[in-house]
């Protein structure tokens, strides 16, 4: 019977570990990639993460200059040259002063931090801010409220058709459907005196399971923090299309006057669902919609009622403050003028555990094995660049200043960008892409273990069996949007996620290890799937774009664009002339595909030559005029959905005339797409035929 259990019990093991060897085995590894893999140190990412979430650091702090001196110290010592690059930012880094009271039927001031947690030692840090929302404007202000939901452009549009006016009144809106600075843009447009936001238990709560302490969802005291800023470009809002350098250099950038944005004027205030119940349990008009119900425990209204009265009161301060990017670049060995770009944010509204810092510390983590790589005879072809951006949280500025600075540079040398914003949040995998990098991402993902998985990474990932695994499009929100949307640089985002306590003072290293990953295993896991399509791009002869991805994408998100269009215009007779260019593309991607199987030996020139040519390709897609919406945004491909703020679009010249209902200007966007669509084509035609 023992004898008959150990052969069965062999059989078994010997089962497992040849799938998890076979799914590692799908894609055969070069030697670079075995060592690579083999010196990815599992601890260097706690070491890093609980280290660089020792204190709050919010932009412009002392503490965040501390975190950027040790990742400094970090990158130098594991072989990078190390620059930091200093930016004078116009910035809203301190709450100021903030009230918000219930006036009446009872004077009741509302609470506005976290509880301190017997079971959290950082939760009592006494540099914890209240909530608050950046470039929220100041003012006192009195009046009853109205509940609009999340506070979306058809939030908004549905309280018309209710008859329902929230001009002169106080709103509260729950977190989720929109950035939160589209609330307060819509609100104020819809003339609201001041805005309340609060996350609701339904989108995260004891609605959804156990709250922290006891759990990784927000209790009755969790403050969701935020920056508000809503201009029509990214970045630093008074030097649009310039970097914001230091006032107090050399060169001088001509800044806009305060007074001539958009910034919002109305006082806007987060709190916590715990407090927001002491407002919407004493609502007595209207029932809401039933989509707007959320889970406190009574039914949602639309009005408080005269009987019902609000004060919020915010005066936040605006100056000038200096932040800084620090990027390390590890030289490539035989085209050093060619760059691959990772990067994540590192300041944080609190502690910022998993966001940015678990992203942080993995790549912290990727310098060190990169830099012992090059030590030991494994240096890259190319250039890798290590981005930590600051002042993302306050409007993705840091990136975007660097990009603006370095546009030149980045036109003609950098091969991609790869943004890790909070890559290290939890255990869910999955990515966002560009189309020629979708393979590179997917590819990296087969040649490596799940670490609680007996399979690939890739098959976990791929867990529908599909042809491929669901890889998305990149939206708005993080630091990928200057490099792809403004520039043509191809960009893809990834990592794991899961239930988190997103921009609170709980999001600290306390909660990292009791609820996202305790056993601390996916942030090496990120780590070897960025470091492996890094590798791949700095390794391969020619660039391993994907270009048949190109006229695939392209076709499908067409014909999306024409089922919406012919939603609202049953005339419309489709975009003829890019469909004509979509053909030509996809016949100069297969004659391209066709050349590389049966590729001669070249020699560097050659090489360095069909390689500057495939870096070109994105910027077919780059058209100076931009977008309605917002000029700055210059990709025709991709954009950032301008009412909603996070969704991603693509195709968004036509997206943005599908969301107006117009139809006017489908002629032109046909025009400028089959335009761009044929540079494209005609770029790679070229290339085919410069080999031989």
């Amino acid at each position: 019977m023992k004898k008959s259990l150990f052969v069965f019990l062999s059989i078994f093991c010997l089962f497992f570990f040849t799938i998890k060897v076979s799914a590692q085995s799908v894609v055969k590894l070069s030697k670079s990639e075995e060592y690579f893999i083999s010196n990815v140190d599992e601890n260097s990412f706690k070491v890093h993460l609980k280290k660089l979430t020792e204190r709050p650091h919010i932009a412009g702090s002392i503490e965040n200059e501390n975190v950027r001196d040790y990742m400094s110290f970090i990158m130098k010592k594991a072989g990078f040259e190390v620059t930091q690059y200093p930016y004078d930012i116009y910035l809203s880094n301190k709450p100021g002063s903030s009230e918000i009271s219930i006036v009446r039927p009872k004077r009741v001031q509302l609470n506005q931090k976290e509880d301190i947690l017997d079971e959290d030692p950082f939760s009592s840090d006494p540099l914890l801010l209240k909530g608050w929302n950046a470039f929220s404007g100041s003012g006192d202000v009195t009046a009853d409220v109205v509940y609009v939901n999340y506070g979306r452009k058809e939030d908004f549009e549905m309280l018309k058709k209710l008859g329902v006016s929230v001009e002169g009144k106080i709103v509260i809106a729950r977190y989720g459907g929109n950035f939160r600075g589209y609330k307060a843009k819509f609100a104020e447009a819809n003339g609201a005196l001041g805005l309340i936001i609060y996350t609701d238990p339904k989108d995260s709560g004891y609605t959804k399971g156990l709250v922290y302490p006891e759990g990784p969802y927000y209790n009755s005291s969790t403050i969701q923090r935020g920056s508000l800023l809503t201009e029509d470009f990214t970045g630093d809002p008074l030097t649009p299309f310039e970097p914001a350098l230091p006032m107090d250099g050399k060169e001088k950038i001509k800044r806009l006057d305060p007074k001539d944005t958009n910034l919002h004027t109305i006082p806007v205030t987060p709190i916590s669902y715990g407090e927001a119940k002491k407002i919407l349990g004493q609502m007595k008009g209207n029932p809401v919609p039933l989509s707007w119900q959320g889970g406190l425990p009574f039914t949602y209204r639309l009005q408080g009622g005269e009987n019902l009265i609000v004060n919020l009161k915010v005066d936040q301060p605006r100056n000038m403050v200096r932040v800084y990017n620090v990027i390390g670049k590890l030289k490539g060995s035989t085209f050093p003028d060619e760059w691959i770009i990772l990067g994540c944010h590192y300041d944080a509204w609190g502690f910022g555990a998993t966001d940015p810092n678990s992203g942080t510390a993995m790549l912290l983590s990727l310098s060190e094995t990169l830099g012992k790589m090059a030590e030991n005879g494994f240096r890259p072809k190319r250039s890798i660049l290590i981005g930590h951006w600051d002042a993302e949280e306050h409007g993705v500025i840091g990136s975007t200043e660097w990009v603006e600075q370095m546009q030149i540079q980045l036109k003609s040398k950098a091969i991609a960008y790869m943004n890790f914003d909070g890559g290290v949040s939890g255990t869910n995998f999955g990515a966002s892409s560009a189309p020629s990098l979708k393979k590179i991402a997917m590819n990296a993902s087969r040649k490596i273990n799940h670490p609680y998985e007996n399979e690939s990474l890739y098959d976990v990932w791929n867990k529908a069996n599909s042809s491929e695994p669901p890889i998305g499009n990149l939206g708005g929100g993080s630091d990928h949007i200057a490099f792809y949307m403004h520039l043509g640089v191809p960009s893809v985002s990834g990592g794991v996620g899961g239930a988190n306590l997103y921009h609170s003072n709980y999001d600290d290293f306390e909660f990292y290890k009791r609820f996202v990953d305790p056993e601390f295993k996916m942030g090496s896991m990120i780590e070897k799937w960025a470091g492996l399509m890094a590798l791949e791009l700095s390794n391969s002869d020619i660039l391993s774009y994907d270009l048949s991805r190109y006229p695939k994408d392209l076709e499908l998100h067409f014909s999306n664009a024409e089922k919406k269009i012919k939603n609202f215009n049953s005339e419309f007779s489709g975009f003829e002339l890019s469909k004509i260019s979509i053909e030509k593309l996809y016949k100069a991607s297969m004659d391209w595909e066709e050349k590389i199987k049966n590729i001669k030996t070249l020699n560097k020139k050659e090489l360095k030559n069909i390689n500057k040519q495939l870096i070109a390709l994105e910027k077919s897609f780059i058209d100076n005029k931009g977008m309605y919406f917002g000029a700055w945004y210059r990709s025709l491909y991709a954009g950032t959905d301008p009412f909603s703020g996070y969704a991603s679009w693509i195709l968004p010249g036509i997206e943005y005339e599908i969301a107006l209902k117009r139809s006017e200007k489908f002629i032109e966007w046909d025009n400028r797409y089959s335009k761009a669509i044929d540079d494209l084509s005609n770029k790679i035609f070229r290339l085919s035929q410069a080999i031989n």
